[in-house]
């Protein structure tokens, strides 16, 4: 869903590639209480960071863990709205809070339809480009 997508600009009415790379915690690169998720945006890094209260919040609300890959998905679900409404203004890297980041989350299961049983797992392309 939107750990791999494109998207349009808003503003320029390009059509941009928007792909999943990495998942750091960010205590240790960053010494924030977040988890920071990378993706390539037309091959530019754009990071999308998560609060580490999210997974806490997530765990209280629906007894459930929140996984990686539907951490990607938030933060894929958050960088695609960005783009689409014209926030996107080619930072490096957006913060979310733990409610903004809950919104883009809940927004991820309606569509998945509920919290999976079986994480949400990235697809990848291992054919060779």
């Amino acid at each position: 869903m939107y750990e791999d997508f494109y998207a349009v600009d808003r503003w320029s009415k390009q059509r941009v590639h928007c792909a999943y790379q990495a998942l750091v915690v960010a205590i240790a690169t960053r010494h924030a209480d977040a988890v920071d998720i990378k993706f390539a945006l037309d091959g530019r890094p754009v990071w999308i960071s998560l609060p580490c209260m999210l997974w806490v919040e997530f765990h209280r609300l629906t007894g459930k863990a929140l996984t990686d890959p539907l951490a990607v998905e938030t933060a894929g679900h958050y960088l695609k709205q960005a783009i689409e409404s014209g926030m996107e203004g080619g930072r490096e890297m957006y913060a979310l809070t733990v409610d903004e980041a809950l919104d883009h989350l809940n927004r991820v299961l309606e569509e998945a339809g509920a919290i999976p049983e079986v994480p949400l797992t990235p697809r990848r392309d291992l054919t060779p480009s």
